[in-house]
C-alpha cells in the first residue's frame, strides 16, 4: 500500500508551488484543469496528465506511471475532480449523479491500496470552513462528508498557511481544523512549504527506500522550521509569536505599540516640516512676502515622509491607559500644593423655606331644584378652619 498524504489550503497559499523541489525523474503529476505550474523546474520537465477528470482513466495512468518507475505521484487541484464533473452534469436531475461523484472520488484515493509500499501519493486540495468553525477539505454535497470522513483515510494531513508573507505547512491540529501528523514526525508546528522535505520526512519516518538518516533530517528540520507557535483552542496565537495579523515577525522582532508608532510618525513629520522650511528659505531668500505658488513648489521638492499606520491597541495597552488616566484624574483632584490649603467653609445646615399650607375649599351640593345658599365670608372662613365638610356626589 502506498503512503498517501493530503495537503489542503486556500488558493494562492503555496500548494502547487510546494512541488518546486521534487525530482521530475521520479515524479508524475495529475493536472485536471491543465494549468501551467507556478514555477520553473530546475531539473527538467515533469510527466503530467492534463485535462483529465475521469477517475478510471486517472487510476490507469497512475498505475502505469508506477510501473514506469515513478515513486512520487501528485494529484493537484484534487477538488476539481468533483466540481468539473458536477458542472458537466449540472442540468441532470436525480441522485444517481451524486453517487457517481462519490464513487469516482473515493476510487482516486482507494487506488493507493493497489500501489507498492515505496510509492508516495500527495493529494493537493482546496479547503473550506464549516458552520461549526472547523476548516476541512473542500467537497460538494453531503454524501462524502456524512458517509466518509475524507481526512480519516489519511495518516498525514497538512494545511498551507501564509504568515508574515512567508509560506508554511502546518503540521499539527489547532483545534479548528483537521490537520494531523504521526507522533514524533514533526517537531515544529509550521515548516516551509516544500513537498520534497515532506517526502524526505515520510521516507525517514517509515524507512522507505534510500531514506535520509536522522542526523540529516535533524539538520534539515532546523532549516525549514518556522518560528510560529501553535494557537490556543480558540484559534488565537500566543502573544509575542508570528501570526496573520503581523503582530510579530518570524525573525523574532517585537511588536511596536501604538504609542511608539505615533511617536515615530510625529518625529518624521517634524523632520519633514524642518526640511520644507529650509527648502522654502533657499528658494525664496529673505523676502518678507513669499507667493504661495513659489512656496508650494519649493515644498513639493521635499519627499513626503513614509508614515506607518498605528496598530490597534492590545487589551493590556487599553487597560494600562485606562488605569493611567484614572490615576491622573485622581491626582489632579486630590493634589493641593503645600501652603495653599483653602479655608474651611462653615458647614451650616441649609435654611429650609417655609412651606405654604394649601387649604381646600369644599362646596355643599344642594338638592336638585334648590338654589344654593350663600354663606357669609366670615362663616366660610370659620368653616374652613374648623374642618373639611363632607362632599356628596350627585347622581342622575
Amino acid at each position: 500500500m502506498a503512503q498517501k498524504t493530503l495537503v489542503m489550503g486556500e488558493s494562492g497559499t503555496g500548494k502547487s508551488t510546494s512541488m518546486r523541489n521534487l525530482d521530475p525523474a521520479i515524479t508524475s503529476i495529475v493536472n485536471p484543469v491543465g494549468k501551467p505550474l507556478p514555477f520553473k523546474s530546475k531539473n527538467g520537465k515533469f510527466t503530467m496528465l492534463n485535462n483529465e477528470t475521469k477517475s478510471s482513466n486517472i487510476v490507469s495512468w497512475m498505475k502505469g506511471q508506477v510501473k514506469a518507475g515513478k515513486k512520487i505521484l501528485v494529484v493537484d487541484d484534487f477538488q476539481y475532480l468533483l466540481s468539473i464533473p458536477y458542472m458537466n452534469r449540472i442540468h441532470e436531475g436525480g441522485w444517481d449523479k451524486w453517487n457517481d461523484f462519490g464513487d469516482d472520488y473515493f476510487r482516486l484515493i482507494d487506488v493507493c491500496a493497489e500501489l507498492p509500499a515505496d510509492v508516495r501519493v500527495y493529494y493537493l486540495s482546496h479547503c473550506e470552513t464549516l458552520d461549526n468553525g472547523i476548516t476541512t477539505i473542500k467537497l460538494i454535497g453531503k454524501l462524502l462528508r456524512e458517509k466518509i470522513t475524507i481526512e480519516g483515510l489519511f495518516t498525514t494531513v497538512l494545511r498551507t498557511s501564509v504568515i508574515d508573507q512567508k509560506y508554511y505547512f502546518l503540521t499539527q491540529n489547532s483545534g479548528k481544523d483537521t490537520v494531523k501528523s504521526p507522533m514524533g514526525m514533526f517537531e515544529a508546528y509550521a515548516v516551509e512549504n516544500d513537498l520534497a522535505y515532506i517526502d524526505d520526512k515520510i521516507c525517514n519516518y517509515y524507512e522507505i527506500g534510500d531514506f535520509k538518516s536522522d542526523e540529516e533530517m535533524a539538520a534539515r528540520d532546523q532549516e525549514v522550521a518556522g518560528e510560529v507557535q501553535k494557537p490556543d483552542s480558540k484559534g488565537r496565537r500566543a502573544r509575542g509569536t508570528a501570526g496573520t495579523s503581523g503582530s510579530t515577525g518570524t525573525t523574532g522582532s517585537t511588536r511596536k505599540t501604538r504609542a511608539q508608532v505615533e511617536a515615530e510618525n510625529n518625529e518624521k513629520i517634524g523632520q519633514y516640516m524642518e526640511q520644507v522650511d529650509k527648502a522654502v528659505t533657499e528658494a525664496c531668500g529673505d523676502r518678507e512676502e513669499i507667493p504661495f505658488e513659489e512656496a508650494a513648489a519649493a515644498a513639493d521638492t521635499v519627499p513626503k515622509p513614509d508614515l506607518e499606520k498605528p496598530p490597534r491597541r492590545t487589551r493590556r495597552e487599553r487597560q494600562e491607559q485606562t488605569t493611567e488616566a484614572a490615576g491622573n484624574t485622581l491626582d489632579k483632584f486630590m493634589d493641593i500644593p503645600d501652603g495653599q490649603d483653602e479655608e474651611t467653609l462653615p458647614m451650616n445646615p441649609p435654611e429650609q423655606p417655609e412651606q405654604n399650607t394649601r387649604q381646600r375649599r369644599s362646596r355643599e351640593i344642594q338638592p336638585t331644584g334648590e338654589a344654593p345658599t350663600e354663606t357669609p365670608p366670615q362663616e366660610a372662613a370659620a368653616g374652613e378652619t374648623a374642618g373639611r365638610s363632607r362632599r356628596t356626589r350627585r347622581t342622575r
